[in-house]
């Protein structure tokens, strides 16, 4: 989910400053010799109370003095958003999918955006998923680009960890093709799916 809040936080008798993450499925802390990584399924029960965040687990109790963002982290946990809302697909919506080996991804798209394309891209995309898996795959990105609207985005899929791409080659290749990052989401537990878009200078005019 990308919230992100420099607090004081207390696990196990030991408190510590830092930094407070709420990813896409986990609440986590790093600061000093403290790292805590919760999964929202492990939560048992949490409360605010005077701006601290308490979040009762198995392993032990964690506190966030988090301050008036407490009640909005608590919220966010109970409510995380579903996939489709971080990658911001709207009913009305072109989308092209390729390459993507992923028919839950496919059929929560053609729920929300029945005007779906599987496995061909179509012009005036307004969103192009596209699955890359190997270094080699990132060249295909310059091919996809003329296929989007000018408003358009074009989302990376890539495997997550040492085995799959890194994220300064599909930087690269995004940058090479002409288009700029602006946002990455969490795909999966196995996928990271980074966006890309035509910068606005590149636009049209009556698309700006």
């Amino acid at each position: 989910m990308g919230a992100e809040a420099r607090c004081t936080a207390r696990f196990r008798g030991a408190a510590a400053s830092g930094t407070a993450r709420l990813e896409t499925a986990a609440l986590q802390f790093r600061g000093g010799e403290l790292r805590v990584s919760i999964l929202f399924a492990a939560i048992r029960n949490m409360h605010v109370a005077d701006g601290v965040l308490s979040v009762d687990t198995p392993d032990g109790d964690l506190s966030l003095d988090l301050g008036p963002a407490a009640e909005r982290w608590m919220d966010k946990i109970r409510h995380p958003p579903s996939r489709l809302q971080k990658l911001g697909v709207k009913p009305e919506w072109r989308v092209s999918v390729i390459g993507i080996d992923d028919d839950s991804f496919v059929q929560e798209i053609a729920a929300v955006a029945p005007r779906l394309s599987v496995g061909r891209v179509v012009k005036e995309s307004d969103a192009i998923f596209f699955g890359a898996n190997r270094a080699n795959d990132l060249t295909r990105i310059r091919r996809l680009k003329p296929a989007l609207r000018q408003n358009g985005a074009l989302w990376i899929v890539r495997p997550k960890g040492h085995a799959g791409i890194s994220e300064r080659a599909v930087m690269a290749a995004g940058k090479a093709a002409g288009l700029v990052d602006v946002k990455v989401v969490s795909f999966s537990a196995t996928h990271t799916a980074e966006k890309f878009v035509i910068p606005r200078s590149k636009r049209s005019p009556r698309s700006r």
